[in-house]
């Protein structure tokens, strides 16, 4: 049997689970879960697109992930703590568990962008979100994103950009 991942047959998961009005710069996101194609459970690996304009995600840390990312294709913003820096193509930039420096990547071009994610999968895990009042709890139960309060955000499933 073939461990080769037919990567065009991996179904894109489009846009995002967030609430408005944060879901918006993520709305046309795509990612394939090329680590849940090969069944993968210690950590996950993820071939993500980001159009013009879009955001891989709000500005955020893991309690308990580690995170990696390698960039494919185009040209994205890292957007930090520190401040922003362009990656292209064969940059890379990883972010260790429970680092309190949000993170994101977002297209600022006219050209898409493809990025390789990769990070461990921890079941207590959790995110801070941190320009925004949100927080995604561990394990994201009993709901996916709450303000920093406890105060759930309501569950409106994914969301994405009309076509």
């Amino acid at each position: 049997m073939s461990k080769k991942i037919d990567v065009a047959a991996v179904a894109p998961n489009i846009g995002t689970l967030y609430p408005p009005p944060f879901d918006e710069p993520c709305l046309s996101r795509e990612r394939r879960k090329l680590g849940d194609a090969a069944g993968l459970t210690q950590f996950g690996a993820n071939l993500l697109r980001l159009p013009p304009g879009a955001w891989s995600s709000q500005r955020h840390w893991q309690t308990e992930s580690d995170e990696f990312v390698y960039v494919l294709s185009g040209e994205v913003t890292l957007v930090t703590d520190a401040g922003e820096e362009i990656l292209r193509p064969g940059d890379c930039a990883g972010f260790k568990a429970g680092d309190p420096d949000g993170h994101c990547l977002q297209n600022r071009t006219d050209r898409d962008a493809t990025v390789l994610e990769v990070g461990t999968r921890i079941a207590t895990d959790g995110a801070h979100y941190s320009d925004i009042d949100m927080v995604s709890p561990p394990g994201g139960k009993p709901v996916p994103y709450t303000r920093r309060d406890g105060t759930p955000y309501p569950n409106l499933g994914r969301r994405s950009r009309p076509a």
